[in-house]
């Protein structure tokens, strides 16, 4: 079901710049239809952000392959995602091959997603907590994904990242965001490349807005 649907919104991703073919592979494979609610199933494949519940969203997909795309992962590598949500994100970098770690701090979204996860399954090692502070268990990571806008870059996920790992992140206000595309170069040296403009719900957490 949805497949000429999902082929169209490949094509679209093409078009706006998406050259990762392990990226777009994933977005041809994984039926976003499946991450929302039943009433906005009929947009699915539009590229635009729908909301999931508990004043979040599951972001558009053009976003979600571009942050994808910036981490610049390779099969087997491991990804720690900030804001697991309706699960999309984490499910993309799975189907590429990846070791995902997830933290959720909406209870509700985290059970519902975990559930999903499982029906699907999907192998993603989730948490409840605060992602502003990363997973230190499992650090260090190859690539970090935020999938919500904070006022700072977290001084956590920037440890916990591997040298030559990237780290991408909106920051910015609470209304719109710059993405910073972050690489690790020295324990203590970064390059940062900003691309604007993005908007996103806000990172809460102790090294992110407070509420």
């Amino acid at each position: 079901m949805y497949e000429n649907e999902r082929s169209d919104l490949v094509d679209k991703l093409r078009k706006r710049g998406i050259t990762d073919e392990a990226v777009l592979g994933a977005v041809s494979s994984v039926e976003r239809d499946k991450f929302i609610p039943e009433a906005l199933k009929i947009h699915a494949y539009k590229d635009i952000a729908l909301p999931i519940g508990y004043g979040q969203t599951i972001s558009q997909p053009y976003t979600v392959a571009y942050m994808t795309q910036a981490l610049q992962l390779r099969t087997g590598e491991t990804v720690l995602e900030i804001g697991t949500g309706s699960g999309y994100q984490a499910a993309l970098l799975e189907m590429m091959g990846m070791k995902v770690y997830s933290i959720e701090r909406q209870f509700e979204i985290y059970i519902k997603t975990q559930k999903l996860f499982d029906n699907l399954g999907i192998r993603v090692h989730t948490k409840y907590g605060d992602g502003t502070i990363g997973w230190e268990l499992y650090a260090p990571y190859n690539g970090i994904i935020v999938t919500a806008g904070s006022p700072s870059v977290p001084v956590s996920l920037k440890k916990q990242l591997v040298v030559g790992g990237r780290l991408v992140i909106p920051v910015g206000n609470k209304q719109s965001q710059i993405l910073k595309i972050i690489r690790k170069t020295g324990e203590d040296d970064f390059d940062v490349r900003d691309i604007p403009e993005f908007a996103f719900v806000p990172l809460i957490g102790r090294e992110g807005w407070n509420r």
